[in-house]
């Protein structure tokens, strides 16, 4: 229970200090409205290239979506307890670091499903899209799986923050990364397979397929090897966030590099 609350309480605290928006205006524009119109963008396209539907972006952008605040959440997890002096308090602390830093992926996650779930919802009326009530259920558990997953991802990055001078260029390419790669503007049978190989080790590309699984009125067991895959990825970015996060912690302490930017 202590581990539990750890992770839930000491994440949340975290989020409200080390994610930095500081008026809701701010937090509107550029996590909700941009990601909106970024979909819109590539609907339009689409349709204009007739490379795909309106449902393939629509869902496959909502799934995306939340990779803004987790990739970039994760990273500020870690990133900002560097920047602002404070990550040797946290490494002095007698509770276990592996829960501390891997429960601060859980409000990001939280942030990831509200954005992607506002982005389905207000494209879907602009756009016109019916999706089955009896699939609402799955493409909630399709992005909320999604979400978790690449705020591990993001935790990763972060991870680099303790050797790193700048991981906010990281950052970004990883975020240009998932749009190009994963599956979500481009079908698979339209990247080199390099490509596609490598989309499959990412956050986001199975959940994103699963979720148009559930949109087009399959049932879970047709979508759930997808939702398993994107599980098992997330499953291993927190195995390696937390593997590099010791590892870096020991070096910097051996190296007396611990805070130096």
């Amino acid at each position: 229970m202590k581990t539990i609350r750890l992770m839930t309480v000491g994440g949340v605290i975290a989020y409200r200090a080390l994610f930095n928006w500081t008026r809701p205006s701010i937090f509107i524009g550029t996590l909700l409205v941009g990601p909106l119109f970024q979909l819109l963008f590539f609907a339009y396209l689409g349709r204009q290239l007739q490379v795909a539907d309106d449902r393939f972006y629509i869902v496959g952008n909502a799934v995306l979506s939340a990779t803004l605040a987790c990739v970039f959440g994760g990273t500020l997890a870690v990133g900002n307890e560097r920047r602002y002096g404070t990550l040797g308090h946290v490494l002095l602390s007698p509770r276990s670091r592996t829960a501390l830093f891997l429960g601060r992926a859980l409000p990001y996650a939280g942030n990831g499903l509200l954005i992607a779930a506002f982005t389905l919802s207000a494209s879907a009326l602009m756009l016109g899209l019916r999706i089955p009530l009896s699939a609402l259920p799955g493409l909630m558990l399709a992005m909320a799986t999604g979400s978790l997953a690449c705020s591990f991802f993001g935790l990763t990055l972060g991870a680099l923050g303790l050797r790193l001078r700048d991981v906010w260029v990281i950052s970004n390419v990883a975020v240009a990364l998932l749009m190009l790669l994963t599956g979500v503007n481009v079908p698979k049978a339209g990247l080199p397979g390099w490509m596609v190989a490598i989309g499959n080790y990412l956050p986001i590309t199975h959940a994103a397929e699963a979720a148009r699984r559930f949109a087009a009125g399959s049932d879970f067991a047709t979508a759930a090897p997808e939702l398993a895959r994107e599980a098992l990825i997330g499953l291993g970015y927190a195995v390696l966030a937390a593997a590099l996060l010791k590892i870096f912690e020991l070096e910097s302490r051996r190296t007396a590099s611990l805070e130096t930017l």
